[in-house]
């Protein structure tokens, strides 16, 4: 049940292709978190782009937008649902996503500065209430998790 937010200069990915960044990422989160196959569990995977004004995103003072195209991706992941091995793999998988969505001839390199943000146990909320990790493992339908559900 991540929430994720992609950041990019405005500009940076025509629209079809930032439909196909949030597939990517979307895709991506759904297989490395292992999440159910319901519809309503893959619906629990919020993927949103955040375009920054051009002109407001430097590196080092510096508009790099010519050579590159920057990319910031922060994953809201509940704690206990990923292990060293899939965080791994999680942030190798968005950033092949987030290339994956780069026009074939766009010559800029993807430059990718990818959180995971483990939210702790009892500190992410859903409608107004709590949730726990076990809350999550219902509702996602973790594969990897699902005997823990049930303690």
């Amino acid at each position: 049940m991540p929430n994720i937010l992609i950041k990019v200069p405005q500009g940076s990915f025509t629209c079809e292709q930032r439909a196909l960044l949030c597939e990517e990422i979307t895709k991506v989160a759904i297989a490395v978190e292992q999440i159910g196959d319901d519809p309503r569990q893959r619906g629990l995977c919020w993927t949103l782009i955040d375009e920054v004004a051009s002109g407001s995103w430097t590196c080092g003072a510096v508009d790099i937008s010519a050579q590159a195209i920057p990319c910031i991706v922060q994953v809201k992941v509940p704690g206990g649902v990923l292990n060293e091995a899939m965080r791994s793999d999680y942030v190798q998988r968005l950033h092949q996503a987030v290339t994956r969505s780069q026009a074939a001839d766009d010559q800029r390199i993807i430059m990718t500065s990818i959180i995971l943000d483990e939210v702790r146990d009892g500190f992410w909320a859903a409608n107004g209430a709590i949730w726990h990790l076990a809350d999550f493992i219902q509702a996602a339908g973790y594969r990897h998790l699902q005997g823990q559900a049930e303690q």
